[in-house]
């Protein structure tokens, strides 16, 4: 039995919303859903589980109407949806009263139910939230009876507010596979047995690293998971990268060495920049226009000066700035007494250049 485990998909978000390219990565996350359902057809997929978040709020009738169309479109594919914390089941939640396409099965009860595919002999049981938190552990003494059925598990949380398990508890309960939703990170928590899928598009600039879902494949038989694949299927990844610079290197320079890192990477990924090391004193780095020629979410210039404050000391021994390095300039500084220092230095410096202007 071949299974597919997605969820935080948050269908209806707009990451970077105060960006350029916000309203790409609005139908980013449109775009890879459609592209997983479509390997679910491809691929031949038997199960569909959807670990939560499938939308980012509650969703509209016309919301649900765009996600059961794609569904319909695999109808040899059994899918399985619970609700987390950002879709969580209300009173006046429109899913209540949705026609769902004949392949889909939503476990909307708060306690743990299941549904079972005969031709499949799979057995998926889950929860879903009617509260933005749920503090609740999951419940370790859950009675389940004795079975030759494949069992599947499917869970949104693992925080202290999110339904907190222990993991070893978890891997003691007779299920073949663990689907968990909540963590937009991909981890793989037991070998074949427990996995977060993550978002299948990074949503923030924190969300490093490959996005996509997990590909699983239980044995009939034994009902043991025999494999469980990541595949990549993100439009874009953010990417920190650190740029080391020198007294020499001017504005263009460091325009140059960025947009060479960004074609090597991919003009549609999402970058960190972090400048390092030291710099002409006299140059400033044009952050904002670095930052506007590519997807550039963040630029932290947390470069230094290169004064000599041993020469300095020796031309200003008895003014201010001979004062002020001889107080402050001493071994292993922190990072922010370094600061104070070059901040302090560069503020003299300036004050002295413009009283001593004709």
């Amino acid at each position: 039995m071949k299974f597919l485990h997605t969820g935080d998909v948050h269908w209806g978000m707009i990451p970077d919303s105060d960006r350029p390219w916000g309203k790409k990565r609005e139908q980013a996350i449109r775009l890879t859903f459609r592209t997983m359902i479509e390997d679910a057809r491809e691929k031949r997929v038997d199960l569909l589980l959807i670990a939560g978040d499938l939308f980012h709020r509650q969703p509209l009738a016309r919301d649900l109407k765009e996600i059961n169309y794609l569904f319909s479109t695999i109808p040899s594919t059994r899918i399985v949806i619970i609700a987390g914390n950002h879709d969580r089941i209300t009173k006046s939640s429109a899913v209540l009263s949705f026609s769902w396409s004949s392949n889909v099965t939503f476990l909307m009860e708060e306690q743990p139910t299941s549904v079972y595919f005969e031709d499949l002999n799979t057995e998926v049981y889950g929860f879903s939230y009617h509260a933005a938190e749920r503090p609740e552990p999951f419940p370790e003494t859950l009675s389940i009876p004795a079975s030759k059925r494949i069992r599947i598990l499917m869970l949104h949380g693992g925080d202290a507010k999110h339904v907190p398990f222990d993991k070893n508890a978890l891997a003691a309960m007779p299920f073949s596979y663990i689907a968990l939703g909540h963590i937009h990170k991909p981890a793989v928590l037991l070998e074949n047995r427990m996995a977060y899928c993550g978002s299948p598009e990074p949503l923030d600039m924190t969300e490093t690293g490959a996005h996509g879902y997990f590909l699983g494949e239980i044995d009939d038989i034994s009902g043991r998971c025999v494999s469980l694949t990541f595949q990549p299927v993100s439009q874009a990844q953010y990417i920190p990268l650190a740029i080391n610079v020198t007294p020499a290197t001017t504005n263009e320079e460091l325009s140059r060495i960025i947009a060479e890192e960004i074609r090597k990477r991919g003009t549609s990924n999402i970058y960190r920049f972090r400048l390092k090391g030291m710099r002409d004193p006299d140059t400033e780095f044009d952050i904002e226009f670095l930052s506007g020629q590519w997807n550039i979410i963040e630029m932290l210039d947390e470069t230094e000066p290169q004064y000599d404050f041993h020469a300095l000391f020796a031309e200003h021994p008895s003014d201010m700035i001979g004062f002020f390095i001889q107080a402050l300039m001493k071994e292993d500084m922190s990072a922010v007494e370094k600061k104070a220092l070059y901040y302090g230095i560069h503020a003299l410096l300036m004050t002295k250049d413009e009283r001593s202007q004709p």
